[in-house]
């Protein structure tokens, strides 16, 4: 799989200091019947740091975006917290822009097609009703 696009998501489970990530893959395999964890990637808070965690390696086909067919063509990034119910943390935007400008960068996506989920699903609010996309995206560019 080449990507062209990187999609935006939020796992609408509340963050805290332990490892969500593996939750969401338990779920992902277990309850699902995916092989994998849906995403490539997913920023989660550990201790007291937020951290880049492997979900898919970029080269394999997700499971986080079937609308469009963007699983084949796209990565998917999993912010772990709920931001329907609070806006994401600074550090943690920071981070995500942080990869989001790398992965631009190898994969030479253009700003343009870095979306949100509910783009490809309007059904969804993901990545959250109270995701600063505006302020993400201007700080992408």
């Amino acid at each position: 799989m080449k990507p062209n696009s990187i999609i935006i998501h939020h796992s609408l489970t509340e963050d805290g200091r332990t490892v969500s990530w593996d939750a969401i893959r338990w779920y992902h395999v277990h309850t699902n019947g995916w092989t994998a964890i849906g995403y490539q990637l997913g920023i989660e808070l550990i201790g007291n740091t937020y951290e880049i965690l492997m979900g898919r390696m970029l080269d394999q086909v997700g499971a986080h975006c079937k609308e469009g067919g963007m699983n084949n063509c796209s990565i998917g990034i999993c912010v772990v917290g709920n931001f329907d119910k609070a806006p994401v943390p600074s550090a943690q935007l920071d981070k995500l822009i942080e990869l989001t400008r790398s992965l631009m960068r190898i994969f030479k996506i253009p700003v343009e097609n870095v979306k949100r989920h509910s783009d490809y699903a309007p059904y969804k609010s993901c990545p959250g009703t109270q995701f600063q996309w505006g302020q993400f995206i201007g700080r992408l560019q």
